[in-house]
């Protein structure tokens, strides 16, 4: 299966306008996304600020200009199809990788706290709202990175240039989990996007491995291990919560 690399250069009135609203937009983003992993897992306010920044990438995306969904051709005069099968099983083996490495990751203090961090809006919050906002948030972000700002960049590097975008915008979380993650998935993602022409093969995949990744991951981070890096009072929770499973 091949992609069919149909990017276009743009209008002179549309590129300019791209620009502007992807940078505008980048900037509220990043800004949204740190706030919203800083609120308490499980509150309102952070399903509020997630779902927030999820609307955000969306229409910042969808505002800037027309974005595709791109085609793949299998070989010869076969049709042009769009891209379903081979991105769905792209995101199931981005996340065997990443499980891999989480396992790994567990015995490396810095990298087990980050990612214990993050996991405990999983562990703490509703399943389905959890689950609701990680999917939003993941195809906002392939709409407005692999969409928006992919054709903002043109035709200069723009794989590389909008995966180093997409990591910056995770700095403000401050967890550096999420930045390597970023970086990993966003090359990933872009890749797809050069190869298709479009932002379909991309949202499949990162869906795909984000269901995936909130299902199993969580249970190989606990909230034991990371307990020592918790305030007293949380700490004697999930001592108590322990305790009482034991029982």
């Amino acid at each position: 299966m091949k992609g069919i690399p149909w990017d276009r250069g743009e209008s002179d009135t549309v590129q300019p306008r791209r620009r502007r609203v992807v940078a505008g937009v980048s900037l509220v983003g990043a800004a949204l996304l740190g706030t919203s992993l800083s609120t308490k897992p499980g509150s309102p306010q952070f399903y509020g600020l997630t779902l927030g920044v999820a609307a955000t990438w969306t229409v910042g995306g969808l505002g800037s200009g027309p974005l595709h969904l791109g085609w793949v051709q299998r070989s010869g005069d076969y049709p042009l199809r769009r891209p379903v099968l081979t991105p769905v099983l792209t995101g199931v083996g981005a996340f065997a990788v990443f499980y891999a490495g989480a396992l790994a990751a567990r015995r490396i203090p810095v990298l087990n706290t980050a990612i214990s961090h993050v996991l405990r809006y999983a562990h703490q919050g509703s399943g389905p709202l959890v689950m609701l906002t990680t999917l939003a948030n993941g195809a906002a972000e392939e709409v407005f990175f692999r969409g928006a700002l992919y054709a903002a960049i043109g035709g200069k590097h723009p794989v590389a240039l909008s995966t180093a975008v997409y990591s910056l915008a995770t700095i403000p979380t401050r967890n550096p989990a999420l930045v390597l993650a970023s970086a990993a998935m966003g090359a990933l993602f872009g890749l797809q996007r050069r190869a298709t022409g479009g932002i379909q093969a991309p949202i499949l995949t990162h869906l795909t491995w984000s269901t995936l990744m909130v299902r199993f991951l969580p249970p190989l981070f606990s909230a034991a291990p990371a307990a020592g890096h918790l305030s007293t009072g949380v700490r004697r929770r999930v001592e108590r919560r322990l305790t009482r499973r034991q029982r």
